[in-house]
């Protein structure tokens, strides 16, 4: 039974964890033939629950951070607009670099994060999100891995947000017309 504010249950717990597993074993195999140091960055908020469960899906030594940045206020659409709020605790020169995110919509702010981390030198940078909606997309970003494509509705649950809530939720929903 959704939560009060959620119309509808899009992915169920159960099919996350099911897309987390496949993630885990595609990127564990991609830094299992390519070697080095692997250093996994999640964008906060919104992408701390699925990289909790992803890191522990990757069987290939690594290490964490967080990079903090907003586009959407409490609103249900991008400003397009990236502020960054919280940067990355060290360098990332000569490190393979995993960028984790929890959903790509337009692209705006996926994009100028890889251009943010990429001026700094990596080894590699890859890309994993959970969800993507490609109908969205206004610029062109790379996603190496992807979990779902979904359509252009507002989410929320599993680590996603509406106003900083529903967060806990263990599905991903589609917020009800008031979020309320």
């Amino acid at each position: 039974m959704p939560e009060r504010g959620v119309a509808r249950i899009l992915i169920p717990e159960q099919e996350i964890r099911m897309i987390v597993e496949t993630l885990g074993l595609e990127i564990t195999r991609h830094y299992r033939k390519t070697g080095g140091e692997l250093l996994v960055v999640g964008l906060l908020k919104g992408s701390f629950i699925f990289m909790a469960d992803l890191v522990r899906a990757v069987e290939y030594p690594l290490t964490i951070d967080f990079l903090a940045v907003s586009s959407y206020g409490e609103a249900t659409v991008s400003s397009g607009k990236v502020a960054v709020k919280m940067d990355i605790g060290g360098s990332i020169e000569g490190k393979n670099l995993l960028l984790v995110e929890d959903i790509v919509d337009t692209g705006h702010t996926f994009q100028k994060v890889i251009r943010l981390l990429e001026a700094r030198n990596p080894l590699s940078l890859k890309t994993c999100t959970l969800l993507s909606k490609p109908s969205r997309r206004e610029v062109d970003v790379r996603i190496d891995f992807c979990g779902r494509d979904i359509p252009d509705e507002f989410v929320c649950g599993y680590g996603l947000d509406y106003a900083q809530k529903y967060r806990n939720l263990p599905y991903i929903g589609i917020l009800g017309t008031t979020g309320a």
